[in-house]
């Protein structure tokens, strides 16, 4: 090998050594941050009212220990705990100027979003479908609360979105 050929060999791996050690892991702490996307209503063509929509928030973790097997069953996971679900979305309707939450919630279990053996730092967004009409009420704006809670039982911040106005029938 000439002389020419060796300082491109080794320049050629120093270039790649260099361009491999400056990328960037991103980190975060352990704890579930969640941030609020976007709100989307699906409205019924036949009906025109807003019957559901489509909720979608940011998360990222540092440990990505987000989301339960359905087999997940067992103390602390158990179906009457406080941790059987980890997405808790509760729903506030707009009534004579004040938000009143709603007897009922939204609870649902995301799934893994990697395996339960790899600790690495994920990020993504998360987009759940929610029944927003209510034939019962007379108000039409709405906001949600949502927070999200991992396998270690850590608890992210709470987000509260925006107000909405769904479609509703008018007497």
């Amino acid at each position: 090998m000439t002389k020419l050929g060796i300082f491109s060999f080794v320049f050629a791996f120093l270039l790649l050594l260099a361009m491999t050690g400056c990328r960037k892991y991103e980190e975060y702490p352990p704890e579930p941050e969640i941030g609020y996307v976007d709100f989307v209503f699906l409205v019924n063509e036949e009906t025109g009212i807003s019957e559901n929509a489509v909720l979608s928030i940011s998360y990222r973790d540092g440990d990505g220990d987000i989301g339960l097997e359905q087999s997940d069953t067992l103390t602390p996971y158990h179906f009457e705990g406080e941790y059987h679900y980890n997405l808790i979305i509760k729903l506030f309707e707009l009534q004579n100027g004040v938000f009143v939450e709603m007897p009922y919630a939204f609870n649902y279990r995301i799934p893994p979003l990697i395996p339960k053996d790899q600790k690495k730092s994920i990020k993504g967004i998360i987009e759940n479908e929610l029944p927003i009409y209510d034939p019962n009420s007379g108000f039409d704006t709405i906001r949600f609360t949502v927070k999200v809670i991992d396998r270690a039982l850590n608890i992210s911040n709470e987000v509260t979105t925006p107000a909405f106005v769904r479609i509703v029938p008018r007497p």
